[in-house]
């Protein structure tokens, strides 16, 4: 399976739309997208990762490596992890439950929520 990246710019925030696979091979596609972006001058990122099947460590690393980025020019990124995501829950949100790095990251249930400045990130 591929990888999918579509991008839009919503309420200040470029939004990110995940979807397929982040592999060794796919997941430099979105640590491409996120330089271009912050090279843009972008600094609030939605990572939608809702439609991500597969996520290996690599894909990890590209989100760590996302995370490091954007706080080192006082950005925010935020996830999107839905419980009940890509068929049955979020393959992306159990493995980085499993890895312990799921703390490192805002992570939010759907965009609307992301974009809301209200809304608390869920617990990890």
């Amino acid at each position: 399976m591929t990888l999918k990246v579509t991008d839009r710019e919503q309420g200040g925030w470029a939004v990110f739309q995940v979807s397929g696979e982040m592999d060794l091979v796919t997941s430099p596609i979105v640590r491409q997208r996120v330089h271009d972006a912050v090279a843009d001058g972008r600094r609030s990122l939605v990572l939608d990762l809702s439609g991500v099947l597969f996520c290996d460590s690599s894909g990890v690393g590209v989100l760590i490596a996302a995370r490091r980025l954007i706080r080192s020019c006082q950005g925010r990124l935020r996830l999107i992890l839905p419980a009940n995501g890509a068929v049955d829950g979020s393959h992306v949100n159990r493995v980085l439950g499993a890895l312990g790095v799921r703390r490192l990251f805002d992570v939010y249930p759907d965009v609307g929520t992301a974009l809301d400045d209200e809304s608390s990130p869920l617990s990890a």
